[in-house]
């Protein structure tokens, strides 16, 4: 199979990351408990991507070394390594993800080592799961602002044998409720997701598996201010002066 179908079908199945994420951070909140939208916010909410395990075809992919549904959690297949809790998150519920992913151009892929040098340069901390995070500094207890897995089975990154992996892409999910408010994670996010791409000589596309431009890069930030807005702290009621 070439490269790029190899991409194609890699970067489609990495959608399953998104689902594998539910169990790998918590699970999601409960929709009672959360605010109800009002009509004019369902309109435009925007639902996160998800990927049925029936929606796989046979056809699409005959090899066995992308992330498959079935497959389980990152950082628990053979290459699994002692686990840290550096970038875990200390509380398990969580409601909304916002996810990118770096790609490596027609003809090429990721270089495992590549992938460690251009992460240690962003700031990236290799923990939980045996996957990248972006932590607070001096707060590593609060968790992850974002985190970064790779897109191949079993989703982390075995670094004994780091010089032997090759990947099509890598993904970065944000989950919120975040350590600070979601558009200050997404501020995080997106330039170091950018400058990944620069260091890799990748493309940066969107949870749509398309190049990442302008316009839906504001479409984020405003329903992130809305998220925002949402879920903010109510007003501390006065007390009646007598």
């Amino acid at each position: 199979m070439s490269d790029m179908a190899m991409l194609r079908i890699g970067i489609l199945i990495a959608g399953v990351i998104l689902l594998v994420a539910i169990f790998f951070f918590g699970r999601p909140k409960k929709a009672s408990q959360g605010r109800r939208l009002e009509p004019s916010e369902r309109d435009t909410a925007r639902v996160e991507p998800s990927l049925a395990a029936d929606s796989l075809q046979e056809s699409d992919y005959s090899g066995d070394n992308v992330i498959q549904p079935e497959l389980g959690l990152p950082g628990t297949g053979p290459a699994a390594q002692p686990d840290s809790d550096l970038g875990k998150r200390p509380d398990q519920d969580f409601d909304k993800i916002v996810s990118l992913y770096v790609a490596a151009r027609a003809g090429h892929m990721l270089r495992g080592e590549d992938i460690v040098v251009a992460a240690e340069k962003t700031g990236l901390t290799f923990g939980h799961m045996n996957v990248f995070h972006r932590l607070i500094e001096g707060h590593p207890e609060r968790g992850p602002v974002f985190s970064m897995a790779n897109i191949l089975q079993p989703g982390s990154f075995d670094m004994a044998n780091i010089r032997e992996l090759e990947t099509p892409a890598i993904a970065f999910f944000l989950t919120l409720p975040a350590p600070m408010t979601a558009l200050e994670a997404w501020e995080k996010l997106l330039p170091n997701v950018e400058r990944m791409a620069e260091l890799l000589n990748g493309v940066v596309l969107d949870d749509s598996r398309n190049a990442l431009g302008r316009q839906r890069i504001q479409h984020i930030r405003e329903e992130l201010r809305a998220y925002d807005r949402q879920h903010e702290a109510p007003p501390l009621t006065k007390s009646p002066r007598w």
